[in-house]
């Protein structure tokens, strides 16, 4: 009947108390927390906060060639791959390499990314491609349209500004040359700091 508890119900469980703890659990209970509380310290060692947006501590992360691996993939792309020329303590921490456009299309492009890290702590990315400016533009930010908010005249090159309220500008312009392409230029660094890459790809030597 409803209401009516029976002698034979088991009773709640309860903690033990701390005296019924042995050693084991303390060990079990440390061999828990100790990777956590790493983990964590090496997030808080490795970022930081900055009104302006995130930080990375370059120090704590790899460091590649870039003119190494761009060398060997300018060779398998139909345009001109230029090695930036970025300024003193900036670090390209990754170099990579995809289409743009739909999985198993016969008109796909290529796409060659590499990415770098300014002296204080803002990431850039360059982005190198034979896409069509639109194409190029939807790799970044998928299909919803981002707004064009002006342009920027660098070292020779036009570069057209996209931006959404709250987020990161994008950089795009063509770049001329035997095997014409565009560049785009995307992250948490200043407008000095995309003005410095894309003087950069300006000065670069190819690949």
């Amino acid at each position: 009947m409803a209401g009516v508890s029976s002698d034979h119900d088991p009773a709640p469980p309860s903690k033990p108390p701390r005296s019924a703890l042995t050693v084991r659990d303390m060990l079990v209970a440390l061999a828990v927390l100790v990777p956590v509380i790493l983990l964590l310290g090496g997030l808080a060692g490795s970022c930081s906060f900055s009104p302006a947006g995130p930080t990375v501590d370059p120090s704590r992360l790899p460091v590649v060639d870039v003119a190494a691996e761009l060398g060997p993939i300018s060779r398998t792309v139909p345009f001109a791959v230029r090695v930036p020329d970025v300024p003193a303590g900036w670090r390209a921490n990754g170099v990579d390499q995809d289409r743009v456009g739909p999985d198993g299309a016969a008109d796909a492009r290529r796409a060659v990314r590499v990415g770098y890290l300014t002296p204080e702590g803002r990431y850039l990315r360059l982005v190198q491609s034979d896409a069509d400016e639109a194409g190029l533009l939807g790799t970044e930010t998928g299909p919803e349209p981002v707004p064009g908010t002006g342009v920027r005249e660098v070292a020779g090159l036009r570069w057209v500004v996209y931006a959404r309220e709250d987020e990161e500008p994008i950089w795009i312009a063509e770049v001329p040359g035997d095997a014409p392409g565009r560049a785009l230029i995307t992250g948490s660094g200043s407008e000095d700091d995309f003005a410095a890459l894309a003087t950069a790809l300006a000065a670069g030597s190819p690949a």
